[in-house]
């Protein structure tokens, strides 16, 4: 036995199709009307706070009330109703936000110490110094070591990469 939905039903759109004997060209839905008039209202409100001039602002008004509306409506079926889509879009714009900035803000220099003199090179015993003060060790002045021991690729006078006989 096969139970029939009733969907069917629901699925038939409320449309008025205009007065009687006038029928109009195109089908729209009770609620287009309704939305398409909000939508003309507010569209109307900024062109006017715009400086549209009023000659230009009913018909581009109108033009940009169907393309809104059309829009507007897509979204709106029998199964999602304008009342469900409207709480929607409000959960929508008022939800918790995940929030994207990190932590410690941006990077800035406000923590470099700024001195009146710029630092010099010319006193290696004072840094000398300023290191065993800070407990770190002074550098051993290293020897320099001998040009084949640098480069063990090149014998004396020879040529690099080439080695020499044994």
């Amino acid at each position: 036995m096969r139970i029939r939905t009733d969907d069917e039903v629901y699925r038939v759109d409320a449309v008025w199709l205009g007065p009687p004997k006038a029928t109009m060209p195109w089908r729209v839905r009770y609620v287009a009307w309704g939305v398409g008039t909000v939508v003309f209202l507010l569209v109307m409100t900024v062109e006017r706070r715009i400086g549209v001039p009023f000659g230009w602002s009913i018909p581009w008004g109108m033009v940009a009330t169907v393309l809104i509306t059309r829009l507007a409506t897509s979204r709106i079926t029998y199964e999602r109703p304008l009342g469900s889509v409207m709480a929607m879009w409000l959960r929508e714009l008022t939800a918790p936000r995940e929030i994207a900035t990190g932590e410690g803000g941006a990077v800035t220099a406000s923590r470099v110490k700024i001195n009146a003199q710029r630092p010099r090179r010319s006193d290696k015993a004072a840094r000398k110094q300023a290191r065993k003060a800070h407990g770190k060790p002074a550098r051993k002045p290293q020897a320099p070591k001998a040009r084949a021991q640098m480069e063990p690729g090149r014998a004396k006078g020879g040529r690099r990469g080439v080695r020499p006989p044994r």
